[in-house]
C-alpha cells in the first residue's frame, strides 16, 4: 500500500494535497512536487544502519566544532584529483554530470581499479546489468577484488544493500534511474531525483562514505532537470565534449573541498579514458600555419596556465543585419571587442559578419583571451596571417587601451615552453617579471599599436 503524499511548492514551501500546474499560494508555474507526508519514518531510508539509535542533534558553540582538515584519498586519475581539489573527500557527495555515451560511467568504473586497492567500493547500476558492467571491465582491465556490483533500481533496496556491505565508496549509475517506493512519481521526475538525492546525501554524512552519483544532462544543460540537486551536493563536475572529438574535458561547476575553475584532459580510446597531462599541445595539434584569422593566447584554468587558438573569421554581411556567432567565447564580449576594433583600431567590421571560435571544446571567460581575439578578427578582416611563432595576451578596454593580467610569469612560460618565440604583451606589466630566455616580449599601449606592430 503506498504512503499517503502531498505536493509542495519548491518557491514558497506551500503544500497542496493533489498536483497543479500553478502553486495557489506564490502563482509558480511548475513547482509543485510530490513527497512523502510523513518523511523518512521508515527505517530503511535512514542514513544510520538498522539498529543504531538516532541521537539527537543539538546546537554546539563554534569553538566546539573540530576543525581538523578533511581525510582525502587518491582516486587514481591524477586530472580527476585535479578537479577534485586534490582527491576526493571521506564523506562527501559528488555528482558528476554530462551527456549521454561522454564517458561519465567508464571514468567512474576505471577508478574502481585504484580504490579497490585500499577501499571497498559498492557499484549500483540502474541501466545495465551485471553481466554488462563485468565485460565493459575487463574492456577497460579493471581487475578491482574489492568491488561489488548491484543492477538495482529501488532506493530501500539500495541502502538495504549499503547497511549490510558498509562500502567506503558508494557509485551510483545513475541519479535517474533511482526511485522511492513511497512516491507514485515516475523515475527522473523532479520529486523522485531530489528524495534519492537527499537519502543519498544522509548516507555520506551519516556513515561517512563518499558517494559518486552519476547524472545526465537535459536537453536545456541541466543535471536530472532541476537545478536544485545542485544544491544539495558537496562538487559537481561536468563531462563535457562532442561524440565525433576523443578528447573530453572535466570541469567543476561547484566545489566546496576546492577551486571551481580547474579542468582535467581526458583522451577517449577503445580501451576507456587516458589523462592528457599536457592539455596545451593538445588543443594546438593540427595548427593551420600562415592562415589568417587565428591567434594563440594562454588562459589560466584554476592553477594551470592553457594555451588556445582563437579563430576567427569576418566576411562580408549578406543580410542588412550582420550576423554574430561565437563559440567557446562569450557573446557579449565578442560584441564589444568587435565595436571597440572598428571605433579605436580604425577597421570597419560593423559591415561584416563575425564569427569567433575556440579550438578543443574550452569556454574562455576571462580578459586574457582578450587581445588574441582582436588580432585574430584583424587578421581575419586584413587577410594577413598573424606570426605563427607569436602569442597574444592581455586585457583590452573600452577605449582600446591594454590592460595587465594576473600570472603572467606562468603563463609566459608557458608560452615559451610550447616552442613560441614571441608574446604580444600589455606595456604596463605591473610587477617585475622574470621573462623566460628566448622569448621576445612586444610591448604596447593599445590595439592600435598592436594592428600597427603585426598588420
Amino acid at each position: 500500500m503506498k504512503a499517503k503524499t502531498v505536493f509542495y511548492c519548491t518557491e514558497c514551501g506551500n503544500e497542496t494535497p493533489k498536483w497543479a500546474g500553478q502553486c495557489p499560494a506564490c502563482k509558480a508555474w511548475n513547482t509543485l512536487v510530490e513527497q512523502p507526508a510523513e518523511l523518512r519514518k521508515k527505517a530503511p531510508v535512514s542514513a544510520a544502519p538498522s539498529g543504531t539509535p538516532r541521537g539527537i542533534n543539538r546546537p554546539k558553540l563554534i569553538a566546539e566544532v573540530s576543525s581538523t582538515s578533511e581525510l582525502r584519498f587518491e582516486t587514481g586519475m591524477n586530472e580527476l584529483d585535479r578537479v577534485l581539489g586534490g582527491g576526493a573527500v571521506k564523506g562527501s557527495l559528488v555528482l558528476v554530470g554530462g551527456a549521454p555515451g561522454i564517458g561519465k560511467s567508464t571514468l567512474m568504473l576505471q577508478i574502481c581499479d585504484h580504490l579497490c586497492r585500499f577501499a571497498t567500493v559498492l557499484y549500483v547500476s540502474g541501466e545495465e546489468s551485471e553481466r554488462q558492467i563485468k565485460l565493459r571491465a575487463e574492456r577497460l582491465h579493471v581487475r578491482g577484488a574489492g568491488l561489488y556490483l548491484l543492477a538495482e533500481t529501488n532506493l530501500e533496496d539500495v541502502i538495504e544493500a549499503v547497511n549490510e556491505r558498509r562500502p567506503d565508496v558508494l557509485i551510483v549509475d545513475s541519479i535517474q534511474t533511482l526511485y522511492n517506493g513511497d512516491l507514485t512519481a515516475a523515475p527522473g521526475s523532479v520529486g523522485q531525483v531530489k528524495d534519492c538525492t537527499m537519502a543519498l546525501m544522509q548516507i555520506a554524512k551519516g556513515q561517512g562514505i563518499t558517494v559518486f552519483v552519476i547524472g545526465h544532462v537535459n536537453k536545456e544543460g541541466s543535471i536530472a532537470g532541476p537545478k536544485v540537486l545542485e544544491h544539495m551536493v558537496d562538487c559537481v563536475l561536468y563531462f563535457e565534449g562532442e561524440q565525433q572529438n576523443s578528447y573530453r574535458i572535466l570541469r567543476a561547476a561547484k566545489n566546496r573541498f576546492g577551486a571551481t575553475n580547474e579542468i582535467g584532459v581526458f583522451d577517449m580510446g577503445d580501451s576507456g579514458l587516458t589523462e592528457v597531462p599536457n592539455p596545451s599541445e593538445m588543443l594546438l595539434s593540427g595548427r593551420p600555419q600562415d592562415a589568417p584569422g587565428t591567434c594563440v593566447t594562454c588562459v589560466m584554468e584554476g592553477v594551470r596556465p592553457v594555451l588556445a587558438e582563437v579563430q576567427a573569421l569576418l566576411a562580408p554581411a549578406s543580410a542588412n543585419v550582420p550576423r554574430r556567432t561565437s563559440n567557446g567565447f562569450d557573446y557579449n564580449r565578442a560584441n564589444l571587442l568587435l565595436a571597440v576594433l572598428e571605433k579605436r583600431g580604425g577597421l570597419r567590421v560593423s559591415v561584416c559578419d563575425a564569427y569567433i571560435n575556440v579550438i578543443g571544446g574550452l569556454y574562455l571567460d576571462e580578459p586574457a583571451a582578450d587581445l588574441a581575439t582582436i588580432m585574430a578578427l584583424a587578421s581575419s578582416f586584413r587577410d594577413k596571417p598573424v606570426p605563427g611563432d607569436l602569442a597574444a595576451v592581455g586585457e583590452v578596454g573600452l577605449t582600446g587601451e591594454l590592460r595587465s593580467v594576473n600570472a603572467l610569469g606562468q603563463r609566459l612560460s608557458e608560452v615559451r615552453r610550447l616552442g613560441f618565440t614571441k608574446c604580444l604583451v600589455p606595456f604596463r606589466l605591473g610587477a617585475r617579471l622574470e621573462i623566460p630566455e628566448g622569448l621576445q616580449l612586444i610591448k604596447v599601449h593599445n590595439i592600435r599599436e598592436a594592428l600597427a606592430a603585426l598588420l
